[in-house]
């Protein structure tokens, strides 16, 4: 039998649910938001963060706006209980901020977990035990009632205890660990038994969370379980329904979203989607998602950069570059189609309008992204990349005859050297090809007369070969551009053509310049040319000798 065989596994039973309602809501608003990074996100870590670091996460966490923060197992880890002392007694804790501790359903745990959090204002209290069936007979070797009593116990001590500490403002948390793999109506029933005890009421609420612990099914069935659940809970206005996925299926926000469709109140994740095996649901990409549909998600997440910089050094696990809304690349096209469509719709977006970019679903500046780094440039960039770098970095405006010949350029290097080209080696490239860096001759000066609708210029052209004397040309014709072709073609002996002008200023006031632009025909070739400088008239005549020293040697003796 082949080791890859899928008779070995069982599909998930789904619920027969005939009246779901959850596919005809809409998210209207930001959920209630826990972060767990400190405690799910750092248990899932090769190298446990160290105190340095948790002070860090937790500084990052509280300046995103984070009001509900999990900061670990203080009854099982002797770091987790220091971080949490540090936290009381070095008042690190805002007034409107909640910690969480978690602890199992155990009396000397939830005992432990007090002593943790004596002297804090307000804090949750978070217990658990599993329920699944996996759990119930393999690894507890208990039925129902068994894992039953193990909740209800573990409840009652949690309320016996909180009466040790009146100081505190206590809320308390239950989660039934492998909510969505246990049976629905057996995870009510142990819920409701919790409920029996804590008796809470609209006015203080207890927190139900119901995590996917291992992701089996598709969001769909969990919406279905989370719908249910909201249903036939017992008390549903005391309680706040808690969302905990994880993304063994890579449906963790999927599952999250569809879950408060269907009736959640509140989610816990991790920054980046940090956790065990596959990771946490992703608060960065669900509260980008909701803001992405004009919903504020009650979170500061304008600095991408720091938020993607602290993760990865508290942690030690880098950001994917494509991963969503905070990747390095995720705002950044290479595709030539791609490119031509976000310059386009960049040109016409005005300040205040509706959102409306192609490819972009949201602003890059609303993260602290800027638009340099949106198109950059590869071998299957086109024109509109080229164009879009040289005129968001070097003010260049080009035609658009010259983007398509600025942009074979840029390609034939990038197939070349089989890499990306930087906006300084697009310029280098532009620059080398376009702008008469090494040409043979430069314009010294230039005379104009007029002689009834002709324009007569006589130019002086300094070699710039040592020893080579200066040239004089001279030429008329109706336009400035077309006497200067007609005084080369009578001193160089070779047809000359202009085919394409264009030209803008740069920059303003006295700092202002032209930048001229030129296509030639010259002897049956095109060339194009650019030339900036102060004086307009010097720009157009620079822009053809551009053109005139990129002919062939071999063609054209350029001799007096």
């Amino acid at each position: 039998m082949s080791p890859f065989n899928c008779n070995k596994y069982r599909p998930f039973p789904i619920i027969n649910k005939s009246d779901r309602r959850w596919p005809s809501e809409v998210i209207t608003q930001a959920p209630i938001w826990c972060a767990v990074d400190l405690r799910d996100g750092n248990q899932a870590l090769i190298e446990p963060m160290t105190v340095v670091q948790k002070q860090r996460l937790w500084r990052l966490l509280i300046k995103l706006g984070f009001k509900e923060i999990e900061i670990g197992f203080p009854s099982a880890s002797q770091p987790d209980y220091d971080f949490c002392r540090w936290l009381i007694e070095e008042n690190q804790i805002p007034h409107d901020v909640k910690i969480q501790a978690l602890t199992q359903a155990r009396p000397e745990l939830i005992m432990r977990t007090y002593e943790a959090l004596k002297g804090v204002k307000q804090a949750i209290v978070h217990v658990y035990n599993s329920t699944s069936p996996v759990q119930r007979e393999k690894v507890f070797n208990l039925d129902k009632a068994g894992i039953m009593d193990i909740a209800r116990r573990g409840a009652q001590t949690v309320l016996d205890e909180s009466m040790k500490y009146p100081d505190t403002d206590w809320y308390f948390e239950y989660s039934p660990e492998s909510f969505s793999s246990t049976e629905i109506d057996y995870s009510i029933e142990v819920c409701n038994a919790v409920i029996d005890i804590w008796k809470p009421t609209p006015g203080r609420k207890a927190i139900f969370n119901l995590p996917a612990t291992v992701e089996c099914a598709t969001p769909n069935v969990f919406a279905d379980q989370i719908e249910t659940f909201c249903d036939k809970i017992n008390s549903r206005d005391s309680i706040v329904v808690s969302l905990h996925t994880h993304n063994d299926r890579g449906s963790a926000v999927a599952a999250a979203e569809l879950g408060l469709m269907a009736g959640a109140d509140r989610v816990e994740g991790t920054l980046m989607g940090n956790g065990e095996r596959t990771g946490n649901m992703d608060i960065v990409t669900m509260a980008m998602n909701l803001y992405s549909q004009g919903i504020d998600p009650e979170l500061d997440l304008s600095n991408a950069d720091e938020v993607v910089r602290v993760v990865a050094e508290c942690t030690q696990i880098q950001t994917h570059p494509r991963h969503p809304w905070f990747g390095e690349l995720v705002y950044t096209a290479f595709s030539g189609s791609h490119q031509d469509a976000i310059r386009k719709c960049l040109a016409q977006q005005k300040e205040g309008e509706v959102w409306d970019v192609a490819y972009l679903p949201i602003d890059p500046q609303d993260l602290g992204r800027d638009y340099q780094s949106v198109i950059r440039v590869n071998s299957q960039s086109g024109k509109g990349g080229v164009a879009y770098v040289l005129e968001h970095e070097f003010g260049l405006h080009l035609p658009r005859w010259l983007q398509i010949e600025a942009s074979r350029k840029v390609q034939v290097y990038a197939e070349n050297n089989s890499t990306e080209v930087t906006s300084r080696q697009i310029w280098e490239i532009v620059e080398q090809s376009f702008m008469s860096v090494d040409a043979a001759y430069q314009l010294h000066s230039y005379h104009l007369d007029r002689n009834d609708s002709h324009e007569i210029i006589r130019a002086t052209l300094t070699s710039n070969q040592s020893g080579q004397p200066d040239i004089t040309l001279n030429g008329q014709a109706e336009g400035v551009l077309s006497a200067f072709c007609r005084a080369i073609q009578q001193t160089f002996g070779f047809d000359i053509e202009v085919i394409n002008y264009d030209q803008h200023a740069l920059g303003s006031g006295v700092d202002a310049c032209a930048v001229s632009y030129v296509q030639l025909k010259v002897n049956g070739k095109r060339y194009c040319g650019i030339s900036k400088d102060a004086d307009t008239i010097t720009a157009n005549l620079n822009a053809i000798l551009a053109c005139v020293s990129q002919i062939n040697e071999a063609e054209v003796s350029l001799s007096a």
